[in-house]
């Protein structure tokens, strides 16, 4: 995970050095679905495969990777200007200039201070990513223990999401993105997630959560429209250490994620539960994503509030 992690914001960072400000949104949304496809091919490879197969496919695809990385992606400097009005006003010897270097801990904090959409976007993510390693760590679990899914079930409703997650992300998002604001997307894809976590929770049939998984058609939205607002905020030289600041602060909702939800969800599938909700963890990572929600639609009104004052500087 910390590698496939690693590999993700190095791709992140490059396209947003390489791809002009209007069309990154695009970019970022093409990556997502892309990735997306992978985990679609993945899940119904591992219907298909034995457990000892999966493992030497997935070493051998990483593998082709690994050499088509080396021998196609060529490092390249990117030509564009910066942002016109940049939030972050660096110069090569100020103390931050993160090229060739690991940022420390001070150089995030100042970034994360730099903006208060920035600020904003990382409390999204954590938010975000919160929901989606929730999602992961007990929703197979409940479906499970509730409705005695099996192997293949579970693998179906992942199907059904994340072929909806990959048509989104490859298509609705380079379409209607630059037309309506990464930012309503954004806070699509959040309010999607609650109410797929919502109707699970309270899922009193075995095809609902078929159903549910249909919202993966919005539920994946926020990942790459966050990455593009925050690839906004600050200039050309700090995509590193923007996109790398994004990906710690989910590493730690992930981290967090499973140490919160799991003995939750063992907690209410028990007999010792306080109260008889089963789908009570479940809506708990729904809540998650609520509160992402609540906080995205700040960033479109802070957005019209600097447009509208170009003279006041974010604290």
């Amino acid at each position: 995970m910390v590698t496939q992690g690693g590999f993700l914001c190095l791709a992140l960072a490059y396209l947003a050095d390489n791809v002009s400000e209007g069309k990154r949104v695009s970019a970022f949304g093409v990556l997502s679905g892309v990735v997306y496809a992978a985990f679609v091919g993945g899940t119904f490879a591992g219907r298909l495969l034995s457990t000892t197969h999966i493992f030497q496919v997935a070493a051998a695809v990483s593998i082709i990777a690994a050499i088509y990385n080396t021998v196609f992606l060529k490092e390249k400097t990117s030509q564009m200007g910066g942002l016109e009005q940049p939030i972050m006003n660096v110069t090569e010897n100020d103390g931050t200039g993160f090229i060739g270097k690991i940022p420390s801990p001070r150089n995030i904090y100042r970034l994360l201070k730099s903006s208060v959409t920035f600020s904003l976007a990382a409390f999204v993510a954590f938010f975000n990513s919160l929901a989606e390693a929730g999602l992961q760590a007990c929703l197979l679990y409940f479906l499970k223990a509730r409705f005695h899914y099996n192997k293949d079930q579970c693998a179906d409703v992942l199907l059904i999401a994340y072929i909806g997650a990959a048509i989104s992300n490859m298509f609705f998002v380079p379409t209607l993105g630059p037309r309506i604001g990464e930012e309503i997307l954004l806070s699509l894809g959040l309010l999607a997630g609650f109410l797929n976590m919502f109707f699970d929770s309270i899922a009193w049939a075995a095809w609902v959560p078929y159903a549910s998984a249909s919202t993966g058609l919005f539920l994946f939205l926020a990942n790459p429209t966050l990455r593009s607002i925050v690839s906004k905020q600050v200039g050309p030289k700090e995509q590193g250490l923007a996109q790398g600041s994004i990906l710690g602060i989910t590493a730690f909702a992930n981290v967090m994620s499973p140490l919160i939800y799991s003995p939750l969800s063992a907690l209410f599938l028990s007999e010792k539960a306080p109260f008889h909700f089963q789908g009570f963890s479940i809506l708990c990572v729904g809540l998650a994503w609520l509160a992402g929600f609540f906080l995205s639609i700040m960033i479109p009104i802070l957005s019209r509030n600097k447009s509208s004052n170009p003279n006041n500087v974010e604290a």
